[in-house]
């Protein structure tokens, strides 16, 4: 039996010290039914229960048996916690904080608690996002070997899809919406989209800094969905699975996409060109 051990606000307060929740639930995605709706979901055990099974049951992904969740009261107690429960350096921690309501670290999830309503559609997204780099990070045996935009791209997919299967979302909409926002990417409205500034973590924050949060990672959802209506969900898990075995973004891309990053970016920006007419 899968077990995913998570730390979680609500009544279930032992660990509670200073706005830093720890509490561990023990449950088993693999044995339970895959949740249609959120109407049972009346806590943030059976949140995290539900998503959980949609995320190994729907689409195959590896959630690990144990993954221990940190829920912080505030900013503040949250960039101290990327530091302390993280690992993450100082100043990566207050890059993040000021932008981050959640990190998925190996086998750890940190979630600021007061950016979200706890139950809302928006705090549901952010667990799947989060779990889903929980998951990413246990394909590739490793942090940040894969494509920083594909990385945040397939989190936000399979964010969108749990929440699809909740009847909360549809896909369509996401991309109609997506659409919209990546138009405001400069690289994108000269016809291009500099994925090399979005290859790397650092990277990546640096672009969103610049041009905006939700635009950017919209864009990295147009890219991956592109990618998975063309080649397949299963393809892009296996492109995550194959850094198990070495490191080497561009070569891993060619291997799983059967092209270079730079045939893939002219592609795709032909595509969305397309859809915007």
């Amino acid at each position: 039996m899968r077990r995913v051990v998570l730390g979680l606000l609500g009544l279930l307060l032992a660990g509670c010290t200073g706005g830093r929740s720890v509490v561990p639930v023990t449950i088993g995605p693999a044995t339970l039914a895959v949740p249609v709706d959120a109407t049972r979901f009346t806590d943030h055990q059976s949140a995290v229960r539900g998503i959980a099974t949609i995320l190994v049951r729907d689409l195959g992904l590896p959630v690990p048996d144990e993954v221990t969740v940190y829920v912080y009261s505030s900013r503040a107690i949250f960039e101290q916690g990327l530091i302390n429960d993280g690992r993450v350096s100082p100043v990566r921690a207050a890059e993040l904080s000021d932008f981050a309501v959640g990190v998925g670290k190996r086998r750890t999830l940190l979630l600021q608690q007061e950016s979200s309503e706890t139950g809302g559609r928006e705090w549901l997204r952010l667990l799947a996002h989060e779990l889903t780099h929980v998951a990413q990070i246990e394909l590739a045996q490793g942090e940040g070997r894969a494509a920083q935009w594909l990385a945040e791209g397939m989190a936000e997919w399979a964010a969108f899809r749990v929440l699809e299967r909740l009847s909360l979302d549809t896909l369509p909409e996401r991309r109609r919406i997506a659409l919209a926002g990546a138009q405001t990417q400069t690289a994108f409205k000269a016809g291009r989209l500099d994925l090399a500034t979005l290859d790397t973590p650092r990277g990546f924050t640096r672009r969103h800094v610049r041009e905006g949060s939700v635009p950017t990672y919209q864009l990295a959802f147009l890219m991956t969905d592109y990618l998975i209506t063309r080649d397949g969900f299963p393809r892009v898990v296996d492109y995550f699975r194959s850094f198990a075995a070495g490191d080497g973004r561009r070569d891993h891309f060619r291997a799983a996409f059967g092209q270079s990053v730079a045939e893939f970016e002219a592609e795709v920006v032909a595509r969305l060109q397309s859809q915007m007419q």
